[in-house]
C-alpha cells in the first residue's frame, strides 16, 4: 500500500522539524516557523487538496 502525498509530507515536514531540533526561544527561526505552518496546513487540508501539489513542489525531490 503506497503513501498519499497528503502521508509523505507530513511524515517529510515533521521529520525535518525533528532534525532542527527545539527552536530557541531567544531567536525566532523563520524557516522552522515556515515548515511548522507548512505542516499545520497539510493536517488542515482534504487529502485532495490543490495546496497540497503546491507544498509537494516545495518539499519533495520529484
Amino acid at each position: 500500500m503506497s503513501e498519499t502525498l497528503k502521508e509523505r509530507l507530513r511524515a517529510k515536514l515533521t521529520r525535518q522539524l525533528a532534525e532542527d531540533g527545539p527552536p530557541d526561544p531567544e531567536q525566532e527561526d523563520t524557516r522552522q516557523v515556515s515548515v511548522q505552518d507548512d505542516l499545520d496546513l497539510v493536517n488542515a487540508v482534504a487529502d485532495d487538496d490543490p495546496v497540497l501539489e503546491e507544498l509537494a513542489s516545495r518539499y519533495l525531490v520529484p
